[in-house]
């Protein structure tokens, strides 16, 4: 299957496609979601439900469990992405809009590219550092550069914990790289959300015990929707585009999550979608754009070095 998308550059953009919409769609469900309960509890039901349908997937296919002498390795990335990430956002979204929180978040690309140079030694084209660069302006002005004055001490504690946030994903995707390529990536969505669920669970009886819980049709369908889509399928599909591409062109993808969230937002929620947010995702699809034209040569480059350490 891995060498089948690897061929097919248009089979990778829908990949990219299918996952930063459902990932934007998400946004809505998870600020939605603190009408009912906590945001830790809301993280444990999520990925609890994400987990058991992971594990599942992985009993059905007969995949089997990850070698012991990986298991570390996967409590390391399950803690930075699952359990650092979702809890430090889902809490400062109780503080920031979830059109910003989403915005804050996907600055997770910048510091992906930042680790992938410095850390995983890729190279980065000069086209992808201006379409990056663009791209992450684009996220500047659709904040409206408001984060830079004087505002609510809440507000700006919510934004340094969905910053740190974006600093975990991006920690996790250069882990993932260095430590558990080989292995299979529905065994390492599985397991990583495994123990970054247990991680949530034990902060959620830490800072919420005794808090109310609804369970209604709506929250359910919240708990299904992030739980099955948005976590245990486009994870999965995450570590498959972070096996056959580069960093910097994967992580600058998604980006797009902030455009879509923003739209959904306006759309079921009737945020307003005003010219900075209009011209801001213009300018992050413009920032795409730029990094595939003028670093196509790079990115064709390491798909085929991706084919040939799987054919070895």
């Amino acid at each position: 299957m891995v060498n089948m998308i690897m061929k097919n550059k248009w089979v990778i953009w829908g990949l990219i496609l299918l996952i930063t919409v459902i990932w934007g769609y998400a946004w809505v469900f998870m600020k939605a979601s603190l009408n009912f309960m906590g945001p830790f509890a809301f993280s444990a039901f999520r990925f609890g439900t994400g987990a058991i349908t992971l594990l599942l997937a992985v009993w059905l296919l007969k995949a089997g469990r990850p070698p012991r002498s990986m298991w570390k390795h996967l409590i390391i990335v399950g803690l930075l992405q699952t359990t650092v990430v979702f809890t430090f956002v889902m809490y400062g979204m109780q503080f920031v809009d979830a059109g910003k929180s989403s915005v804050l978040l996907y600055s997770m690309p910048l510091w992906s590219s930042l680790f992938a140079v410095k850390i995983l030694g890729e190279k980065i084209t000069s086209g992808k550092v201006f379409g990056l660069a663009v791209g992450m302006l684009g996220l500047m002005t659709i904040l409206g550069w408001d984060i830079v004055f004087e505002q609510d001490a809440g507000v700006i504690f919510g934004e340094v914990l969905i910053i740190v946030a974006a600093v975990a994903w991006a920690g996790s995707n250069v882990y993932y790289r260095l430590k558990l390529k080989g292995m299979t990536q529905l065994q390492v969505s599985a397991y990583q959300m495994l123990f970054g669920t247990i991680g949530i669970v034990i902060a959620t009886l830490f800072a919420e015990w005794g808090e109310p819980v609804k369970l209604t049709g709506e929250s359910l369908y919240y708990i299904l929707f992030t739980g099955v889509l948005a976590s245990a399928l486009c994870f999965t599909v995450w570590f498959i585009l972070l096996s056959i591409i580069d960093m910097v062109t994967a992580t600058l993808s998604t980006l797009l999550v902030p455009v879509f969230g923003l739209f959904f937002g306006w759309w079921m929620l009737d945020e307003d979608l005003t010219n900075s947010i209009l011209i801001g995702s213009a300018m992050i699809i413009a920032g795409i754009a730029i990094a595939q034209v003028f670093g196509k040569e790079k990115v064709q480059e390491d798909v085929v070095q991706a084919e040939s350490a799987f054919k070895h």
